[in-house]
């Protein structure tokens, strides 16, 4: 069975005569924790969906007080991963990191078992390589028309693997093996992810992305069609913000600087905020107790909110 990986299929160009319409963007940008505003005069919700994730806040709105206490809990014997009784700030910030990107996680868990053909809880590159691509030694795709384009594609998948494979021992564990397939979100990966950019823009082999390239890349113009002005636009972004040492190409740390940018560390000042708001006694850790005495600012819902201006409708008659 050949898994088709959008990433890996249009990198390589197999099928496609030119770039789609719409602009490509490669950089991988820092992901909004909540589409609310971050007030806490407002309300809560923006903490809750940092804290919770979307969906599982959602969840929590339909609960009661007690019961979105019971399972803040649960939550926080899980933040505390060193079980030493205490929240860091660091602690705070890995589960929110962890609940932004449940969907990765997720993703991973519904095709973990096409991999895992043995059932041991990792996958091996035998297991990958074969469930991905039907390879078996001796055949190298030999019914398939562009055996080339799919050598490529098995090369680079095994030197992705062996990137991801901390340990060096060609099995992956689960970490890794979401490493494998979701190479942005790790920072060990930020190398590979650097260098299978430049193969796919750089048409002439040296190793670099000359304008040409970099444009090329977003845009196939059409035979006697004008430059938009969105590709003059990215000309000048090119020289003015991507080449920044201004010699007319990019090279692997400015390409690194453009597609992995150090954007603002949303889990990073949301932990500090939920510390700072919760640590009564400021010694920069927090307590359970510290976090289910501050309750409604990690997981309130909307049904306590509704009860609570009910009371307050009550209290005014």
């Amino acid at each position: 069975m050949l898994r088709s990986r959008g990433l890996l299929v249009l990198c390589l160009g197999l099928g496609l005569a030119k770039p789609p319409p719409e602009k490509r963007d490669r950089v991988h940008h820092g992901q909004e924790l909540s589409d609310h505003p971050h007030d806490d005069r407002q309300g809560f919700q923006y903490d809750h969906e940092a804290f919770l994730g979307k969906e599982q806040a959602k969840t929590f709105d339909q609960l009661t007080p007690e019961e979105s206490r019971e399972r803040l809990g649960k939550i926080v014997d899980r933040i505390d991963r060193d079980r030493d009784g205490f929240v860091t700030q660091g602690e705070l910030k890995d589960w929110i990191k962890h609940t932004q990107n449940r969907y990765i996680f997720e993703n991973v868990q519904k095709n973990w078992r096409d991999y895992d053909r043995d059932g041991d809880g990792r996958i091996a590159w035998p297991e990958f390589k074969n469930a991905t691509y039907g390879y078996y030694e001796g055949e190298e795709f030999g019914d398939l028309e562009d055996k080339q384009s799919y050598r490529k594609m098995l090369a680079r998948d095994e030197r992705r693997f062996k990137a991801a494979d901390r340990d060096g021992d060609m099995v992956a564990t689960r970490e890794e093996f979401t490493a494998f397939l979701h190479p942005e979100e790790f920072d060990y990966m930020k190398d590979i992810v650097v260098t299978e950019t430049i193969e796919d823009i750089d048409k002439n082999g040296d190793g670099y992305v000359q304008v040409d390239e970099y444009i090329g890349d977003m845009y196939t113009p059409e035979s006697g069609e004008p430059e938009p002005e969105w590709v003059q636009s990215e000309r000048q972004q090119f020289l003015d913000f991507r080449d920044l040492d201004r010699d007319g190409r990019l090279d692997r740390a400015e390409i690194g600087h453009w597609i992995l940018p150090q954007d603002y560390d949303h889990p990073e000042v949301e932990a500090k905020h939920l510390l700072y708001e919760s640590d009564k006694d400021k010694d920069q850790r927090l307590t359970k107790q510290e976090i289910l005495d501050n309750w409604n600012m990690f997981v309130g819902s909307q049904a306590t909110n509704y009860g609570e201006d009910l009371t307050r409708k009550h209290d005014e008659l």
